[in-house]
């Protein structure tokens, strides 16, 4: 007989295992425990195996299925994405190991990214109460019974309140040990979580679960943080919280961090810690023995980092995004003079597009996929030509243009009638989607929401002249220095020094070209607005998200500049309104200034 909601949430609410629980405050709350199967071996040595599955950067995808094409994911390398997919190889790795021998966790950034988690933020918000509208990557992930997650950065998007409500909604513990109040210093989350796995005629596996998110959420999330919460760095925290883990008993201490391998930082000095610290936290912090990676976006199945003071080999694991792929880690234990010993850790990922969709899953998110099918779909607007993002890397295309255009009459309209009305203003957008498109006529609400795939606001910022030109230079170095003679390849012009696409910006309101040819940091010549050089000491209104006004991918002077208006509401509602209120969008209409790419003066595409 099928399962109704209830009796999945019923049933994900149950508990598979001993469980200890550092709450806010630092509180221990103890749950019954279900026992192991009984460990193998010979004579006194006997041996446990121990499997941790994780996930990270879900955000938002319950099903296999693009909100912006209106069909099921499909890219070129045929991925597959969302929990119902990763329910399907979560229960075939328990099957293996055994349900009591496996935890199953996430790294984070699960409530943003798709219009399914929109929704369920601003349409049709979540309030906590399990009697109003479920979040539907609560429902799933309780479902799945999620033994913790840690908080990834986009978790806090759409203000704490929400993340609150999410956070009751969940049936594990959302784990932060460095987001703390920024008063008392206290914790703000569960630090980490304790579980116990029985071993018939032996002691307990205990296992500790130690979570980390992101310090960049001091810089990106500023206006939803800032005076309320704090983010130190991974590695000091850890270096508290590791100890206090094996001090509690813990055989296996496991890390869920939101943060990258690679030590690198986007946000440059804005905060003194660094953004991608796992590999750090690896090699500095003694008493780790894997860690489950995100935020970066990218496959890692096995990373070994060796920690400089014991010399013990840390295994870390990176399972792509979106529910792509699934890690598995896989722990032996061996229980020798009186306690557990691990003798090994191994790694892989498994790839989501081996499997179908687990139909209990994907039955219980029905309604609310549903739901966002039918408000994405609908028609708000025309266009009189069709737009691509295809070549907006490369290229000056009218779809980047009419982002542009939308943020700067958003900001002329709101400094209507003072003291800023009369200066110019310039506006930045990048290509966050190489295949967005506006379709020629009817133009649907999808279609526009898939030109801003993240959930940014509109800020106002004053720049100089001098200083608009060091902000196009950093974005210039985006480009792969190309001399006069060489062979034009598109495909290898651009993300020089794996600078992605989100932070690599165009700016209206001003005409310029980028000499290829030259090392970055001298590229931008013909700089003019209006059709005169632009004058150093000018001074321009820059539109800007707030990714970037508050220092993300590190920018130049945005950061610190004079703030004249910011807005609250997404970008993506502004344009979304904007195309309601025009009626439609006309490319002819555009403003006529551009930029190109040149080599010595000579122009790199016709």
């Amino acid at each position: 007989m099928p399962l109704n909601r209830r009796d999945f949430i019923n049933r994900s609410a149950a508990t598979g295992a001993g469980v200890a629980l550092a709450g806010a405050a630092g509180a221990v709350a103890a749950a019954p425990a279900q026992a192991a199967e009984a460990g193998e071996g010979h004579g006194r040595q006997k041996t446990f195996g121990l499997r941790v599955l994780g996930t990270t950067d879900l955000h938002g995808h319950a099903l296999n299925w693009d909100y912006f094409t209106n069909a099921e994911y499909d890219d070129a390398t045929h991925n597959d994405v969302g929990l119902a997919k990763i329910a399907t190889l979560v229960e075939q790795a328990r099957a293996e190991k055994g349900h009591d021998r496996t935890l199953l966790i996430d790294a984070g950034d699960i409530i943003q990214g798709t219009q399914l988690s929109y929704y369920f933020a601003r349409v049709e918000p979540i309030t906590g109460a399990r009697t109003g509208p479920q979040h539907p990557m609560a429902l799933a992930m309780n479902h799945m019974k999620y033994d913790a997650a840690a908080l990834g950065n986009h978790e806090f998007n759409y203000g704490i309140p929400l993340l609150r409500a999410f956070q009751e909604q969940c049936d594990f513990p959302l784990l932060a040990a460095n987001a703390v109040d920024a008063k008392t210093l206290k914790p703000a989350f569960p630090p980490y979580l304790v579980k116990e796995l029985k071993v018939p005629g032996l002691p307990p596996v205990k296992v500790g679960i130690l979570g980390l998110t992101n310090p960049g959420i001091a810089v990106w999330d500023k206006a939803n943080v800032q005076g309320k919460m704090a983010f130190p760095g991974l590695v000091e925290q850890a270096k508290v919280y590791v100890p206090k883990l094996r001090a509690l008993g813990c055989d296996v201490v496991i890390c869920t961090d939101h943060s990258g391998l690679d030590g690198g930082t986007t946000y440059g000095d804005a905060v003194p810690y660094p953004e991608n610290a796992s590999s750090q936290v690896a090699a500095q912090v003694p008493g780790i023995d894997a860690i489950l990676v995100g935020h970066t976006h990218v496959e890692r199945p096995q990373t070994l980092v060796v920690n400089e003071e014991t010399g013990k080999t840390v295994v870390l694991s990176e399972p792509l995004y979106w529910g792509m792929r699934l890690s598995v880690f896989d722990i032996d234990l061996t229980f020798e003079r009186g306690r557990w010993h691990v003798s090994s850790v191994t790694a892989e990922v498994r790839n989501a597009n081996t499997v179908a969709e687990d139909p209990q899953v994907a039955r219980l998110v029905r309604d609310e996929h549903q739901k966002v099918v039918a408000y994405v779909n609908q028609i708000i607007g025309t266009c009189t030509v069709a737009m691509s993002a295809a070549q907006s890397t490369y290229k000056d295309t009218p779809i980047i243009d009419f982002l542009n255009l939308v943020q700067a009459d958003t900001v002329k309209a709101a400094l209507a009638g003072t003291q800023y009305a009369d200066l110019p203003v310039i506006s930045e957008a990048s290509p966050f989607s190489r295949t967005a498109a506006i379709p020629a006529g009817q133009v649907s609400l999808r279609d526009v929401a898939g030109l801003y795939v993240y959930e940014n606001t509109l800020d106002a910022k004053i720049l100089t002249g001098a200083q608009v030109k060091d902000y196009l230079e950093w974005s210039a170095a985006y480009f792969v220095q190309t001399a006069p003679d060489a062979p034009v390849d598109p495909a290898k012009l651009t993300n020089a020094n794996n600078t992605p696409d989100f932070s690599y910006d165009v700016l209206s309101g001003l005409s310029y070209d980028i000499d290829i040819a030259q090392p970055a940091g001298s590229r931008i010549v013909n700089l003019t607005a209006g059709g005169q050089p632009v004058d150093p000491a000018a001074q321009f209104v820059l539109a800007v998200n707030n990714y970037r006004s508050s220092g993300g991918s590190n920018y130049p002077h945005v950061a610190a500049a004079q703030s004249v208006w910011s807005n609250s509401d997404e970008i993506r509602n502004t344009i979304i309104a904007w195309v309601r209120a025009h009626g439609g969008i006309d490319p002819a209409s555009f403003p006529a200034d551009q930029w190109r790419l040149t080599r010595a003066g000579v122009p790199v595409f016709a």
